[in-house]
């Protein structure tokens, strides 16, 4: 499965919305998503080390902007074997009825899932569906008025006329319009497309219909490198932490190579290599290994 957007331009760009064009990543999770963990799977006897595993995955690790059912069964995974969690005999919970939807399930969200549980009933599914429920109700109570990074408008007003604009995220449609309506920057992409519509890999598939080296994903996580390379698009990363230098080198620089044919070879190695740092594959403190 993929999407199709029919070519305006000779050239797309795909942007991700979530700590990448906005600084909503710390607030969603922090605020939203591990609060409802803590009270949704019933983890409050071990909250600083549920808060600290989920933290890690959403992050500040390679998982790092993944769809939150898969994030959070390796937050759960993490937690189950922290030394600590163990030592007070606390029982995670292993919700294989999720973990069996998400590997036969490519669009993960809420519709998707609501399907599921009228169709099988399952337990689990059930609890992660009011854990998912409860997050969108809490980002729409509390995310307003978080701005998009300095230079990302300055971005968008370069690539106008240029270039076909596409918003590839793994956040809710509703949320994505919502916030990018809400700054006046909507009507700069053609298309914003959510977890609704499938995967960031699937989304960005449209690229096919462009020219080699005429695709640039700019994203904040390995999965929208890897979503970038599974469809032979360039990737420009917004590194964690220093987002704002690298908007700005992004308007500055990289776009200007990018319609130059300039982009390719090392100035991206470059960036890959810089970006590839910034982000561990494990979390610091010691792990029970399995």
């Amino acid at each position: 499965m993929s999407y199709e957007l029919e070519p305006q331009h000779d050239y797309l760009v795909g942007i991700d919305s979530d700590g990448c064009a906005f600084d909503t990543m710390e607030i969603k999770h922090k605020e939203c998503f591990i609060p409802n963990i803590i009270r949704h799977y019933h983890l409050q006897a071990v909250s600083k080390y549920a808060r600290e595993a989920a933290e890690f995955v959403n992050l500040y690790s390679k998982s790092r902007g993944i769809n939150r059912f898969p994030a959070l069964i390796e937050a759960l995974d993490w937690l189950a074997r922290r030394p600590e969690v163990r030592a007070r005999g606390a029982k995670t919970p292993q919700p294989a009825g999720l973990v069996a939807w998400i590997a036969r399930e490519t669009k993960l969200a809420n519709p998707a899932l609501k399907r599921e549980v009228a169709a099988t009933g399952d337990a689990d599914l059930r609890q992660a569906l009011a854990w998912s429920e409860a997050v969108n109700e809490s980002i729409a109570a509390m995310v307003h008025g978080v701005p998009p990074f300095p230079f990302v408008r300055p971005c968008l007003e370069k690539l106008q006329g240029r270039a076909d604009v596409l918003v590839v995220s793994a956040t809710p449609n509703e949320a994505l319009q919502r916030e990018w309506q809400e700054h006046d920057i909507a009507d700069f992409a053609r298309a914003i497309c959510g977890q609704e519509i499938g995967t960031k890999k699937e989304t960005l598939a449209t690229a096919r219909r462009y020219a080699p080296e005429h695709t640039l994903m700019i994203g904040d996580a390995p999965g929208d490198y890897q979503a970038a390379r599974a469809n032979a698009a360039l990737f420009f990363p917004i590194n964690p932490g220093d987002e704002d230098a690298s908007w700005r080198r992004l308007c500055e620089e990289g776009l200007d190579r990018f319609f130059a044919g300039a982009f390719v070879g090392d100035y991206q190695r470059e960036l890959l290599s810089e970006f590839d740092k910034r982000l561990p594959q494990r979390p610091p403190w010691p792990v029970v290994e399995q």
